[in-house]
C-alpha cells in the first residue's frame, strides 16, 4: 500500500519551512520512525519520521524547496524489499586490495552518535570539517544540516573561499543567511518599529549571593546533582518583581493589555545558529534546584539541535545574560510580544561606599528594556530596585519580602 509522507502540522507562528536535506533516496529501504528528512523552520530543525516500514517509492520535493503544513513530500510502499540501494554500490570493482572503510567517518566514529553517523554516510561528508558545538566536541545532528546548508564554496578548505575581488584587490565573502538568522533579524525590527522601547539601568552589589553561593554549593551539586548557578538567583528575583508590577509580565494584543497570571520566564541562550529563548514554565513553583537543571537541559537541547518549537514559545518574560561573553553594560531588546526583557552583565570587582567606607564589592549593571506604551518609568524603575533589593538580600527570596 502506498503512503504519502506530508508535511508534520507546523505551529500557527510558523508559516512554512525548507526542505534541508534527504535521508533517504527513492528505492532505499526504511524503517518505522526512521529519519526521511530534516525541515528548517525559522526556529527549530524538524525531522520527518517515516510512518511505517517500506521502501521509499518516491520524492515529491527537492531540498532547498520551501514547503507547508499537510503538503506532500514523498510516497512510501509499505513493506516489499529495496530495490536501488544495493546495486548502487556494484558499478565500480574495488581494487584488488580489501576495501577501506569510510575515512573520514571512521576518524570521529566515537564522537558520532548513529543518527548523526547515518547522515554523514549518506552525504560523504568528512566529519573533521564540520564545525561541532556539542558536548564534549561531538557534531550534533544540528551541526550537520548547518553544515549542508551552507554554500559549496564555505565548506571548502579555508584556502579557497568564496570570494569577490574589488578594485583595491580587498576581497569580500557572500554568504546567505539561514532562515533563523533572517527571522531574528525581522523580529528584533518588528520589535523596535511595533514598541516604544526604553531602558532603565541599576547595579547590584553580588557580595551576598556569591557568599551565599560559596557556602552551599557543594552541599547543594550532592543533593540535587546539578550546580548552583547565578542565574536562579535572578530568575527567582524576577518572579518576586514580576508579582509586585503584573504590567511588566503583561502583554499588548490590539487595543487590550493581557495580564498574565502566570510566569514563564525565557532564557536566552546562544547556539552556533544564533540566539535562542527557551522558556522555562511556572518558575514560581520551581525550586532552585528544578530551575538549574532545566537551565541545563535546554541549553543542551539547544546546542544537539534538539529544541522544539513548543520550547520557544510562550513565554511572559525574559533574561539575557551577556555577562557570559564580557558583556559590561547594553540594551536588550524585547523579545515580541512580551513587554520587558532583563538583561544581565559581567560581574566586576569595583570600589563603593558601604556604610561610609569604601570596599571593594562584586558589582553588576542590569539593565530592563520595556515597552513604554503599558509600562511607566516608576514602574520600570522599582521593578529593577526589587530585583536589587532582593539579590542584595537573599532571605527576601525565602520570605518573600
Amino acid at each position: 500500500m502506498s503512503i504519502e509522507i506530508k508535511v508534520p502540522q507546523l505551529p500557527e507562528s510558523v508559516a512554512d519551512a525548507t526542505l534541508v536535506t534527504w535521508h533517504k533516496q527513492v528505492g532505499q529501504a526504511v524503517t518505522r520512525d526512521e529519519n526521511l528528512a530534516d525541515l528548517e523552520t525559522d526556529k527549530v530543525v524538524l525531522e520527518v519520521p517515516a510512518p511505517v516500514t517500506g521502501v521509499l517509492k518516491e520524492l515529491r520535493i527537492v531540498a532547498g524547496t520551501s514547503v507547508t503544513s499537510g503538503q506532500v513530500l514523498a510516497v512510501l510502499e509499505e513493506g516489499g524489499a529495496a530495490t536501488v540501494a544495493a546495486p548502487a554500490k556494484a558499478a565500480a570493482p574495488a581494487p584488488a586490495k580489501a576495501a577501506p572503510t569510510p575515512a573520514p567517518v571512521a576518524a570521529n566514529d566515537s564522537k558520532l552518535a548513529p543518527s548523526v553517523r547515518r547522515m554523514v554516510e549518506e552525504k560523504q561528508l568528512d566529519p573533521s570539517k564540520i564545525p561541532a558545538t556539542g558536548r564534549d566536541g561531538r557534531i550534533t545532528k544540528g551541526d550537520v544540516v548547518e553544515y549542508l546548508d551552507k554554500p559549496a564554496a564555505s565548506k571548502a578548505a579555508p584556502a579557497a573561499p568564496a570570494t569577490t575581488v574589488g578594485a583595491a584587490g580587498r576581497q569580500d565573502q557572500r554568504v546567505p543567511m539561514t532562515r533563523l538568522r533572517a527571522r531574528i533579524a525581522e523580529r528584533l525590527l518588528e520589535a523596535q518599529h511595533t514598541q516604544a522601547q526604553l531602558t532603565t539601568f541599576n547595579e547590584i552589589d553580588l557580595k551576598a549571593v556569591m557568599d551565599l553561593r560559596a557556602k552551599y554549593k557543594d552541599g547543594f551539586e550532592k543533593k540535587h546533582g546539578v550546580k548552583l548557578g547565578f542565574l536562579s538567583f535572578f530568575i527567582k528575583a524576577a518572579v518576586e518583581a514580576l508579582k509586585k508590577f503584573p504590567t511588566v509580565n503583561a502583554s499588548v494584543e490590539g487595543n487590550d493589555i493581557v495580564y498574565h497570571e502566570y510566569y514563564d520566564i525565557g532564557v536566552a541562550v546562544s547556539t552556533e545558529k544564533g540566539l535562542m529563548v527557551p522558556v522555562l514554565r511556572d518558575v514560581d513553583l520551581q525550586s532552585y534546584a528544578d530551575i538549574e537543571k532545566n537551565i541545563g537541559a535546554f541549553a543542551t537541547k539547544a546546542r544537539d539541535g534538539k529544541i522544539t518549537i513548543d520550547d520557544l514559545t510562550g513565554g511572559t518574560f525574559s533574561i539575557t545574560n551577556g555577562g557570559t561573553f564580557g558583556s559590561l553594560l547594553s540594551t536588550p531588546i524585547v523579545n515580541m510580544p512580551q513587554s520587558a526583557i532583563l538583561g544581565m552583565h559581567a560581574t566586576k570587582e569595583r570600589p563603593v561606599v558601604v556604610n561610609g567606607q569604601i570596599e571593594v564589592r562584586p558589582m553588576m549593571y542590569v539593565a530592563l528594556s520595556y515597552d513604554h506604551r503599558i509600562i511607566d518609568g516608576r514602574e520600570a524603575v522599582q521593578f529593577l530596585v526589587t530585583i536589587k533589593d532582593c539579590l542584595e538580600d537573599p532571605a527576601r527570596l525565602l520570605l518573600s519580602v
